[in-house]
């Protein structure tokens, strides 16, 4: 499974709900992934290929190379 190597977010579940007629007719589940990017970055002084989610691409959280 995939995480960000910044914040360790992974992947959640939970129910997808089908609402019918004001009521609550079917529950499905379902995951949510993180939206995940594959960037070279400077970690320690060298270049790597690291998987890190768009917010904290959006945020400045990584040095890229």
């Amino acid at each position: 499974m995939a995480k960000c190597a910044i914040c360790d977010k992974t992947q959640s579940n939970g129910k997808k709900l089908s609402i019918t007629r004001s009521h609550i007719s079917k529950r499905s589940p379902r995951t949510w992934k993180p939206n995940l990017r594959t960037v070279k970055a400077v970690i320690d002084g060298e270049v790597k290929r690291i998987h890190v989610c768009a917010k904290c691409l959006k945020n400045g959280k990584v040095k890229r190379a």
